[in-house]
């Protein structure tokens, strides 16, 4: 199985970004985690929207140091979220139980997303900050709502680099973490060398990716709503409790966030042979997983 949790279930939103609320909210989800982990053979996924903002607004604080490039920023942020999963993971499940793998996730430099950057990142600014900005360091930004950000681009994940990493794991009996955030953004050059690219690669179209090169029979996508809903914040909105691709594909999502959801949980089950996609609350994964609460995908 691979459970693929949400960056905003590891810092809900509206609190302060302190390591000490971060470990709390860990603390819950290993508790999660490490129940599915009793009955299968288990890797994580996460986001990571909150830490890596607050790694970038950061960097961009820092004056007279050039802002630090958006691949190592998601190493960074991989490497903080791994840590604190396989703290309080290791003491349910025991320390020799649990690998954090740091994961490149290859994609395609002449990606048309990268013509169109689209993903909201780093600090809220006044349109004559951020045009600044822009003209100082070559960033693009665009409106997000009354305030500009910068943008990146959103790539689509090709090839998951330490996949067979994962999967040496995984069948020795570890529990791993892995493409946190959507993993290091990274392309092959001429020469076929992987080069780190400015981009931020959807985190649950990389746990669509990962879940299906490692042939596993469920993707749990775990986030802070019970289900996916039809009709979302209207009075005539209803959950949605089992559906095929084809079913979903009909209706129009947001595309900044059950958008994705709903296409990686589509693509895992398209792509494998007899795959079921789960998208439901963090604390209701058991439930979730049993078909009794959440979503479920499936091609039946």
């Amino acid at each position: 199985m691979v459970a693929a949790i949400g960056g905003n279930a590891l810092l809900h939103r509206g609190q302060p970004p302190e390591i000490d609320i971060q470990r709390a909210n860990v603390r819950d989800a290993a508790a999660v985690l490490a129940a599915l982990a009793e009955d299968h053979r288990l890797v994580i996924t996460h986001g990571n929207g909150p830490q890596v903002g607050l790694l970038a607004r950061q960097s961009e604080a820092l004056a007279g140091v050039a802002p630090v490039p958006f691949d190592v920023l998601a190493a960074e942020s991989e490497g903080l979220i791994g840590y604190l999963l396989v703290e309080e993971l290791s003491r349910h499940l025991g320390a020799d139980r649990v690998s954090v793998v740091l994961t490149r996730v290859v994609v395609d430099r002449d990606d048309p997303a990268f013509g169109a950057p689209s993903k909201p990142i780093g600090a809220v600014l006044s349109e004559q900050d951020a045009r600044l900005l822009a003209a100082l360091h070559g960033w693009a930004v665009a409106p997000d709502g009354a305030h500009w950000r910068r943008v990146v681009a959103s790539p689509e994940p090709l090839e998951i680099v330490e996949h067979d990493a994962i999967e040496v794991l995984l069948h020795a009996g570890q529990v791993v973490i892995c493409a946190g955030g959507g993993g290091i953004p990274v392309h092959r050059d001429t020469e076929g060398v992987l080069r780190g690219v400015e981009a931020v690669i959807d985190k649950d179209l990389t746990s669509a990716l990962v879940a299906e090169r490692l042939g596993a029979g469920d993707l749990l996508i775990l986030t802070d709503v019970d289900a996916v809903y039809r009709d979302w914040g209207t009075d005539r909105a209803a959950p949605i409790r089992a559906a095929t691709p084809a079913e979903l594909r009909a209706i129009r999502w947001p595309a900044g966030s059950m958008g994705p959801k709903v296409e990686a949980a589509c693509r895992f089950v398209e792509r494998s042979s007899a795959g079921v996609a789960r998208i439901g609350a963090l604390g209701a994964a058991a439930a979730v997983l049993r078909g009794d609460a959440g979503t479920t995908v499936s091609s039946r």
